[in-house]
């Protein structure tokens, strides 16, 4: 049998580009399919085998190179997109709706990809039955916390409502010694078929039955506290370490710490958001903290020493430098804040506020008056 020319069967030519190809493809796929009026079987499965090759670059490359004799050349229900079932409620070939074709390309006044992708729901046909994960969803919670525990660190016991593992059932959602009975959703198989009415006629999609999750099977008495869901609601209570140098609005992650999920399934997780309170003495910047000072005029032009507090309780004494100007800031290293993640500590900022007297006694105003010339050279 001699090379069949894959874009001369889709009326393309060989510099086609991928939309191109899709776009000839999905049309006289529709035409041509055996299950339409008009329809050809065998031009059918030729349009499809060309497109299996075309549509993937890497065949397309080997095609373009070595002709139809490459490996992996021919028809294959597992390649692309495959009409073989289409009439018939499926499609095979694990045809992903918006991946392998973008239904927005052809014009159509509705979104067929949605269409597909609603259809489908990701299921994969040659994945088989999967048994239906109740996983638990995620909980969010706020704490305060004070500019002192930024500081040290902190254990903090947080307890909060969510939905927790059934202790009547132990999270199984039926009674102990309880037997089961043949899933009457599903007749034991596990998993249901839904028709759909679309653009193409009748479509189905194999889904996981709801009724068992899979299992093909339920329990003959479920549990009466929980009715089967294996979790109720409840408080958790956990121990959520605080490091030291966290940020205002800074989340932590607790693996576990949500929602237990239905008949045990996996928890969620716990996301808590760290809020800092304002502080009456410190403000912050990043690691540094910033403090201020108001001393008389005199000490700024003679300069002294001031006791300081600090985030760590423990005060020092800070020398104010003679001739010290209104606003001036004095850094006292690593007496701020440690920094998250990593060694080391930020500084204490200290700004100095000179007071100027708004009243002076005349005895003071001499003595100003006295050695105002110097004290303005």
């Amino acid at each position: 049998m001699g090379k069949k020319d894959y874009y001369k069967i889709l009326g393309v030519d060989r510099n086609a580009s991928q939309e191109e190809i899709k776009k000839a493809f999905y049309k006289l796929a529709h035409k041509y399919h055996p299950d339409k009026a008009g329809g050809d079987e065998e031009k059918f499965k030729e349009i499809n085998e060309a497109y299996q090759v075309l549509s993937d670059e890497n065949k397309r490359r080997q095609y373009d190179q070595f002709g139809q004799t490459f490996e992996g050349a021919g028809a294959s229900p597992n390649w692309g997109f495959d009409f073989s079932n289409f009439g018939q409620g499926g499609f095979g070939g694990g045809f992903r709706p918006g991946v392998d074709f973008d239904f927005s390309d052809f014009g159509f006044d509705e979104d067929l990809g949605d269409i597909f992708s609603n259809i489908f729901g990701g299921f994969n046909p040659r994945q088989g039955k999967r048994k239906k994960v109740q996983y638990g969803s995620d909980v969010r919670l706020m704490i305060e916390i004070s500019l002192e525990e930024v500081a040290t660190g902190a254990m903090k016991e947080i307890e909060y409502n969510t939905l927790v593992k059934c202790d009547h059932c132990h999270g199984r959602g039926y009674e102990e010694g309880s037997g089961f009975k043949t899933c009457p959703t599903c007749n034991g198989h596990g998993e249901i078929k839904e028709v759909r009415q679309s653009f193409f006629g009748s479509l189905s999609q194999v889904k996981v039955c709801p009724e068992c999750g899979g299992e093909g099977k339920i329990p003959e008495k479920i549990c009466p506290v929980c009715k089967g869901h294996g979790r109720v609601k409840g408080k958790k209570r956990i121990a959520l370490k605080i490091e030291p140098g966290i940020n205002d609005g800074q989340i932590i992650r607790v693996a576990g710490g949500g929602e237990d999920g239905e008949k045990n399934g996996p928890s969620g997780d716990l996301y808590v958001e760290v809020r800092v309170r304002p502080h009456p003495l410190f403000k912050r910047e990043g690691a540094d903290l910033i403090y201020q000072i108001s001393i008389p005029v005199v000490d700024a032009i003679l300069g002294s020493e001031k006791e300081i507090p600090t985030i760590y309780g423990k005060p020092i004494i800070l020398k104010i430098p003679a001739g010290v100007e209104s606003g001036k800031i004095l850094r006292v290293r690593n007496k701020g804040l440690p920094y998250f993640g990593r060694r080391g500590y930020g500084d204490l900022l200290v700004r100095v506020n000179v007071k100027i007297p708004k009243k002076v006694s005349s005895r003071a105003k001499k003595v100003l008056e006295d050695i105002k010339d110097e004290l303005n050279d």
